[in-house]
């Protein structure tokens, strides 16, 4: 994505509470053969509800499937940087029950309740996203649709390429990327990512 239009995108993610919305790049995905038992058909987003349109990653048939939803602006919270807002909001999204008809086509998520978004530290790379959680704590199916769904966010992800993901800690953060392997087999995450050196402060 160029500079220009990411710009765009965060504009409009600011804008986000008083009705604007922007559409999330929707990542295909080959989810290959489905157990009989479970359609994985995406259905389609709810009307009526104020947000903005994104792709959450969502476990089918053992494998990832991206479903688009109108994601709500997480409430009674102040309008701060839109990256945060954004990922903080697809977190929510990500550990919400699946809807009927979602669970009626064989979706679930494995993302536990309870997660935060903060700033990236000083030091850190541009880009990165600090969770309440360090992200190999983490199970790794929950983790895998993280990554995915963050990795699939305009407003988040800066292009294609790795998620820089950090923990509530000083810990330097790591670099994860979003693989055909990963969404075939998200319970196989590799248990850490690539480290990613803290940014170097002019002297």
């Amino acid at each position: 994505m160029t500079r220009t239009r990411r710009a765009a995108v965060l504009l409009a993610v600011a804008g986000l509470v008083s009705g604007c919305g922007i559409r999330a790049t929707t990542v295909p995905v080959d989810v290959g053969a489905a157990p009989s038992r479970v359609s994985c058909d995406t259905p389609q987003p709810q009307t009526g509800v104020q947000g903005f349109r994104a792709t959450v990653e969502l476990v089918c048939g053992s494998q990832l499937v991206g479903v688009e939803r109108v994601v709500p602006v997480p409430e009674k919270k102040p309008v701060r940087d839109p990256v945060v807002l954004v990922a903080e909001a697809l977190l929510e999204a990500l550990e919400r029950d699946p809807s009927a008809e979602e669970r009626d086509a064989g979706f679930t998520t494995g993302v536990p309740g309870g997660l935060t978004v903060a700033p990236a530290r000083t030091g850190d790379p541009a880009g990165t996203i600090r969770i309440s959680r360090k992200p190999e704590d983490l199970p790794p199916v929950a983790l895998s649709q993280v990554v995915c769904t963050l990795a699939g966010s305009e407003a988040v992800s800066a292009g294609p390429g790795p998620v820089v993901l950090g923990g509530p800690d000083a810990d330097p953060p790591r670099a994860w990327e979003c693989t055909e392997a990963v969404r075939s087999r998200p319970e196989s995450v590799p248990t850490l990512g690539e480290l990613v050196r803290p940014t170097p402060q002019p002297s």
